[in-house]
């Protein structure tokens, strides 16, 4: 069985197992919260849609001020992205890091409720920036931890499905020769696609002894417009399926998983391609679409 990477797209950010009583402690869905577009509403009004709409888990690409403002007091669960640029300065400099702490997560506790620091996004093992995502989250770990914080915050990094060398079929799932893994402190870093890769993906964790992590999608998507078979209905039946599916988990893994929306809204400023700027579940006036 053959399997498109398009128009599907998804992200995985591998965390630690976290149990209470010997069941999984995670609520299944949240939404990305993407804001390259010129006609979004303020961040107080997003943080009412998400209440209103019952999304109790967010995950945002930067640290915006505006945004973690918004959500104090909500209870939102809030993954905190670091931008790729950044990287570089956190991995060469523990004083940068820890710099970004106090300023990007220190205010915010304990009313936003932020459960992870993704170092990075979707970079590649062949990408300049690779070198310094397992160093830069060595210093945000460090930083988080001598900052003696109410609440456990994991760091951890979402990057790119070339990661995989091998997805099909699943039971020979096996990780790129070039690729490597960051696992630091129990975390570990990965990205990209679904079902039968992410079963490939559970395999290829067994491989490297690390089979006890919990998986995190943070990204996946059907776009509504702008290209072959990306119409509302193929997206509604796709987000409809999907969530009754993550309930149930895979054949490997039959739990819950816990997996993000990309997107909240529409974004008329992404591109190249005409799909980008049709992934929201909700158009910029806050009307939904499925």
């Amino acid at each position: 069985m053959a399997l498109s990477k398009k128009p599907i797209m998804a992200a995985l950010l591998l965390l630690p197992l976290i149990t209470s009583q010997g069941k999984s402690a995670i609520q299944s869905i949240g939404v990305n919260y993407g804001t390259i577009a010129d006609d979004l509403p303020p961040a107080t009004e997003v943080i009412a849609l998400y209440k209103t709409s019952g999304i109790g888990k967010m995950r945002i690409f930067d640290p915006n001020q505006a945004t973690l403002q918004a959500l104090k007091g909500s209870g939102i669960s809030v993954i905190v992205g670091v931008v790729n640029n950044d990287l570089q300065g956190l991995a060469t400099s523990p004083t940068a890091a820890n710099g970004w702490v106090q300023t990007n997560i220190s205010p915010y506790l304990p009313d936003v409720n932020i459960s992870y620091i993704a170092t990075g996004n979707e970079i590649k093992p062949s990408d300049p920036l690779a070198q310094y995502i397992e160093p830069a989250m060595q210093n945000l770990y460090n930083a988080v931890t001598s900052s003696n914080f109410p609440t456990q915050i994991n760091v951890s990094t979402a990057i790119d499905m070339s990661l995989m060398g091998n997805t099909y079929p699943p039971s020979s799932g096996s990780f790129s020769d070039n690729a490597r893994v960051v696992v630091q402190d129990g975390n570990l870093g990965y990205q990209n696609l679904f079902d039968a890769m992410m079963d490939s993906l559970y395999y290829a964790l067994e491989k490297i002894s690390a089979a006890n992590l919990t998986v995190i999608v943070t990204e996946t998507s059907w776009p509504s417009d702008g290209g072959v078979a990306a119409t509302v209905d193929n997206a509604g039946t796709y987000y409809k399926n999907l969530i009754s599916h993550v309930d149930n988990g895979t054949l490997k893994r039959p739990r819950p998983l816990e997996t993000y929306l990309f997107a909240l809204f529409d974004e008329d400023q992404k591109g190249p391609v005409e799909t980008e700027k049709h992934f929201g579940l909700f158009s910029p006036t806050k009307q939904p679409k499925y």
